[in-house]
């Protein structure tokens, strides 16, 4: 007799990753690093992003601009592609000076709107103030630049069908015209996170030293896979994501956007969330996740935790265990985004002391 799950289990057993890291030095791990970043970024198609998009030059449209008391909430559009407007708010504090730390909060399966407390009925109010949902007012209110996009496929960036049917999200279309280009949606988002920054590096005054991304659920992934990718990135906090590949979105049902060709191949989730190393990472996770399961978070974790002790930085590698289930928690994400902003600006301070002394000595 078949077995569906028997079948598939016995596959995911044979293969084995060829970048699932099994170093222990430091210099094994930055070989492991630069041979696995550059063909994760083929995966997930951002080479073909890239090549596609050869020479052209994002630009954005601003919108509307609204005064929320104690912040200052913009509309935007980026064009990240051509033919792709991107929404996304901005949001930044009043009476703030200087370079600010840049915090961009991709958000899940919901509406984007939700990530910076716009609630449009009791469902939305009810699911901001249960799961901590309004991300991008939490990070303003820490005192940042938040940024927070439209994820494509949701949105203004749906189908016409879906939006005419009032979808949430035009995921499954996305991933099949993806497929046939060589691209995947996660590397679609990636790209436009990194346009993100490039952005509001160049038009915003963000401190290119303290940059931050964090977002619950498919924000996690965004998060997870866009500081695996993207070096600029300081600080992970992935939500309700952090996971095993073959205990999670390899178990149960997903959303198809979740998918990235022959991933199992080259790692796992861990292998990947090594990628981040040494710069900060912390997953957060519901104890009571369903589709993120929590002994399968914990294994990952384990694995995660030797990749940052072969890089010589275990302490910047946490994870956070909420008390409840697939949400956001906020406990676990600002302390850890502060303590480490706050270290990176003492390195920073450090090391312009030392440089000042070097040069004094020289004359």
């Amino acid at each position: 007799m078949y077995d569906a799950v028997t079948h598939f289990e016995s596959l995911y057993e044979s293969v084995h990753g060829e970048f699932s890291f099994e170093g222990e030095s430091q210099e094994q791990w930055v070989a492991w690093r630069e041979a696995f970043r550059p063909r994760l970024k083929q995966a997930l198609g951002l080479d073909n992003i890239a090549a596609d998009l050869a020479g052209y030059e994002p630009h954005a449209e601003h919108g509307a601009v609204e005064d929320m008391g104690d912040h200052i909430r913009e509309s935007w559009h980026l064009w990240v592609e051509p033919t792709v407007p991107l929404p996304f708010y901005l949001l930044r504090p009043k009476g703030a000076g200087g370079p600010l730390p840049l915090v961009l909060t991709p958000h899940g399966h919901n509406r984007p709107h939700v990530y910076v407390g716009i609630a449009r009925n009791d469902h939305e109010r009810a699911s901001i103030q249960a799961g901590e949902r309004d991300i991008a007012v939490q990070a303003v209110r820490e005192g940042y630049l938040a940024i927070a996009p439209t994820t494509r496929a949701f949105g203004e960036t749906r189908t016409p069908r879906d939006k005419a049917e009032d979808a949430v999200h035009s995921c499954r279309t996305q991933l099949m015209h993806d497929l046939l280009l060589g691209r995947t949606p996660i590397g679609d988002r990636v790209w436009d996170t990194s346009r993100l920054i490039d952005w509001a590096l160049a038009t915003q005054g963000a401190d290119p030293q303290r940059i931050a991304i964090t977002g619950n659920s498919g924000g996690g992934t965004v998060s997870l896979f866009a500081a695996a990718c993207e070096t600029r990135i300081s600080v992970a906090v992935p939500s309700s994501y952090f996971c095993t590949f073959t205990g999670s979105i390899g178990a149960m049902h997903h959303c198809d956007c979740n998918y990235v060709p022959g991933i199992l191949r080259l790692g796992e989730m861990y292998d990947v969330a090594g990628l981040v190393a040494p710069r900060a990472f912390c997953a957060i996770s519901g104890k009571d996740d369903p589709i993120f399961p929590i002994d399968h978070a914990r294994f990952a974790f384990e694995r995660l935790q030797k990749i940052y002790a072969a890089a010589g930085v275990p302490d910047r590698c946490e994870h956070y265990i909420g008390h409840e289930g697939h949400r956001y928690y906020k406990a676990g994400s600002w302390p850890f985004i502060r303590k480490h902003f706050e270290a990176k600006g003492r390195r920073m301070e450090e090391s312009a002391n030392e440089r000042k002394g070097e040069q004094a000595i020289g004359r």
